[in-house]
């Protein structure tokens, strides 16, 4: 009866707040750009015509970063031979899915859709139109009506890859007649790490398995990949990409940049093979701003854009680059090739208190790894990945540049870094066989209402 309640009032209090909901929602897409679709009908779970397809294995992917780390699962998922109807609540994620899966949707083996806004009717409304298998919550997608609405309609709902901070797990047990009943009503929960796992046991999930982290499968995008080392050797530079910069963090690397290749120049030591920077915004709506800063810091850059007009890595590409003390990486779907490309990767997110970024795309293809203080997203890796030698910390962007440049001037140290970070990657992976596995023992078994609901 309580769990009612507080259902009742959360629902109630959403109703209150939506038109400032739905303000902010639609100021964010205004300065993002892209497709968000804030006031369409299927944000409030309204479709036309009848339900198509049903019995597809339904992932939900809320935004950019949760999308890229479903990727390795959905493949699975797809080769397997099942369905995916693939959820999203950000333009930027239903961008990503929509590049990497186009031939998945042209063929009908994948559809995109928005999950709607989590008012009780639109999630009653989303279950019975695309009536999904199974459903497959990424990283920590909760949401009370949603699950609730899921256990009615006896669909079994997953957490994959969970995680949960010691600061969400307060959040969670205070709201816990909210919450508790949600994480409650889940049929299974496949955490990344035993710290995670324990968490979610205080948060009230049952079944909870460490399986690990999805983006230790991921598929490294060769074909970018040799693109990239191919015009990192053209140019012939020594190279260091700072990428995934967040909110408050790309100001201070493009100062701490402007300082060290005007030391080393002063010193002479930048004849040779001249520094490159790669600076990667990690949200599209920043690009203009860090263009500005570079300018501002008087530091000749050119755009990976203005690159790829110009023939990718044919020589006019490499010919706007020699002048150039930065490129400014203002493309999406590109990290294979920035990563190629540079010999260190400094991984932003974690300069600036936002829990940090995914940095197992660099060490997977061996490249030495740079993160900040601020890490809470990734606690345990970070924690596995230091204790394996094969990333490294910095106080704030300063030291991380000069950090970079020391490996770049150790061609030892460079090697061996980058081997461990290659080991340490192949040692974890695993996690999606372990969900695929436990997803289709659920398709194999007849609905079962989840404990609770």
């Amino acid at each position: 009866a309580r769990e009612r309640v507080m259902r009742a009032l959360y629902s109630l209090l959403l109703r209150i707040l939506s038109p400032l909901l739905l303000a902010w929602m639609a100021l964010r897409a205004r300065r993002a750009g892209g497709r968000w679709s804030v006031l369409g009908a299927a944000r409030f779970g309204c479709y036309p015509g009848a339900a198509r397809d049903p019995g597809a294995v339904w992932v939900h992917a809320v935004s950019l970063g949760e999308t890229r780390a479903a990727h390795p699962l959905i493949r699975a998922l797809l080769d397997r031979g099942h369905r995916v109807l693939l959820t999203h609540l950000t333009a930027t994620g239903w961008a990503e899915g929509g590049r990497v899966y186009a031939a998945e949707l042209a063929d009908g083996r994948l559809r995109q859709a928005w999950l709607p806004y989590d008012f009780p009717g639109a999630a009653r409304r989303f279950l019975r139109h695309y009536r999904p298998a199974v459903g497959v919550l990424i990283e920590r997608e909760v949401w009370p009506n949603l699950v609730h609405a899921a256990a009615r309609a006896e669909v079994p709902l997953v957490l994959a890859s969970a995680r949960m901070s010691a600061a969400s797990l307060r959040v969670t047990l205070r709201l816990g007649a909210l919450l508790r009943p949600a994480y409650g009503a889940l049929t299974r929960t496949y955490a990344q790490s035993l710290a995670d796992a324990r968490r979610l046991e205080r948060a009230g999930a049952r079944q909870v398995a460490v399986s690990g982290n999805f983006k230790f499968d991921l598929r490294l995008d060769r074909e970018r990949m040799d693109r990239g080392a191919d015009f990192a050797a053209r140019l012939g530079r020594r190279i260091v990409v700072i990428a995934s910069t967040r909110e408050g963090e790309d100001a201070p690397f493009v100062e701490a940049i402007r300082r060290e290749i005007e030391q080393r120049r002063a010193r002479g030591e930048d004849c040779g093979r001249p520094l490159l920077f790669i600076l990667v915004p990690r949200h599209p709506e920043r690009f203009e701003a860090a263009a500005g800063l570079l300018r501002a810091a008087g530091l000749p850059h050119v755009r990976r854009s203005r690159l790829l007009e110009l023939g990718d890595g044919g020589s006019t590409a490499v010919e706007a680059c020699r002048d150039a003390a930065v490129i400014l990486g203002d493309t999406l779907g590109e990290m294979a090739w920035y990563y190629a490309c540079a010999q260190v990767a400094i991984v932003g997110g974690s300069f600036a208190p936002l829990g940090g970024q995914n940095f197992i795309e660099a060490s997977a293809q061996g490249r030495p790894v740079l993160v900040g203080p601020h890490t809470a997203h990734f606690e345990q890796a970070v924690a596995d990945a230091l204790a394996a030698g094969a990333i490294a910390r910095a106080a704030d962007p300063a030291q991380a540049v000069r950090q970079a440049l020391r490996w770049l001037d150790d061609p030892a140290a460079l090697h061996r870094v980058g081997e461990a970070a290659r080991d340490w990657v192949r040692q974890h992976a695993g996690a999606v066989t372990r969900v695929v596995d436990g997803i289709e023992d659920l398709l194999a078994r007849p609905p079962r209402r989840p404990p609770g609901a």
